[in-house]
């Protein structure tokens, strides 16, 4: 048996087709300015930043059975372990077009009519010898996957983006990293400020609740230190926004594999996910340990404060 990767993940896997325009979204319509199809989807880029990164990350979801199926060739290619994954002859990727606009943002039109999740009785060998288990929304179709890692003791990261109700929010209960959008965690919770949305979250079996929030940075709280706070965004420029939350929690799980205190993982992860973005699509500038490292000792790297009760709001 291949070595069990550190790090597994089961979810969405796509090709994107991205259009990069003149003009940002707001305007309504802009020039293409260039065209390119990549590799993406949650699971499958956060494994490639783990491999980017020096850690090791396997990809366990449903793929094809040809061993030429370009999708696992692009896998294989960036480091990600495969050997574990089931296989199906009707397995394809999501397929998603992307729209990028002058100011980094982005709009995704997604077709996923594909086998998500990952094969009903995976097996327990392989899952106690890993460390962590990233899932996305689709991990409802294998919640049982799911649940048994996390008797087993893996730290199970949730990527969850969308709700399908009662199954989304049981997935979200087995998750003992929670890492969400803000925009989602508003909708799930009811809340109004980040504050009110991580303690929403919060429970006892939680290690750490995060909600991203793109140029305006990151909230979280820890079960390993006192308090809510806020990172602010590292100042980069924005070429591309596609693929940093992916990157984010790839760059999160290699950080908890290192052993890193709440606020080590977020920063890190959040120095990872803002060197992402200054390239095109959502792997080209996936970065390396080293370079995540230069960002971070920067002088203008910024740094945690904590919430206040008069810092309620986003603004938005």
């Amino acid at each position: 048996m291949p070595t069990v990767p550190s790090i597994l993940g089961f979810g969405a896997i796509a090709i994107d087709d991205i259009v990069y325009v003149d003009q940002p979204l707001s305007a309504g319509k802009g020039k293409v300015l260039q065209t390119a199809r990549t590799f993406g989807g949650n699971v499958a880029t956060a494994a490639r930043a783990v491999a980017r990164l020096g850690g090791t990350a396997g990809f366990v979801g449903w793929l094809a059975s040809a061993a030429d199926d370009a999708v696992l060739c692009d896998l294989v290619a960036s480091g990600v372990e495969t050997a574990f994954a089931p296989r199906h002859p009707q397995a394809r990727p999501v397929r998603s077009r992307i729209t990028v606009g002058s100011d980094g943002e982005r709009f995704i039109a997604y077709d996923d009519e594909a086998m998500l999740g990952t094969a009903s009785d995976f097996p327990d060998e392989v899952l106690s010898r890993a460390a962590v288990l990233i899932v996305d929304s689709y991990a409802i179709r294998s919640m049982d996957v799911v649940a048994r890692a996390r008797d087993l003791g893996l730290a199970i990261l949730g990527d969850i983006e969308w709700s399908s109700g009662p199954a989304t929010e049981r997935l979200i209960g087995l998750c003992d990293h929670v890492i969400l959008p803000l925009g989602f965690a508003r909708t799930a919770t009811g809340g109004r400020s980040p504050a009110e949305m991580l303690d929403a979250l919060w429970m006892p079996s939680r290690s750490t609740v995060v909600l991203t929030d793109g140029g305006r940075g990151v909230y979280y709280r820890g079960r390993d230190e006192a308090g809510l706070w806020h990172l602010p965004p590292h100042r980069v420029a924005v070429v591309d926004s596609t693929g940093a939350g992916d990157c984010f929690h790839g760059a999160y799980a290699h950080a908890l594999t290192r052993g890193a205190e709440t606020a080590g993982r977020v920063a890190f992860a959040a120095a990872a996910a803002a060197l992402s973005i200054t390239g095109r699509g959502g792997r080209e500038a996936l970065p390396t340990e080293g370079q995540v490292t230069e960002l971070l000792a920067s002088t203008n790297a910024p740094s945690a404060v904590e919430l206040k009760s008069a810092q309620l709001d986003t603004g938005t």
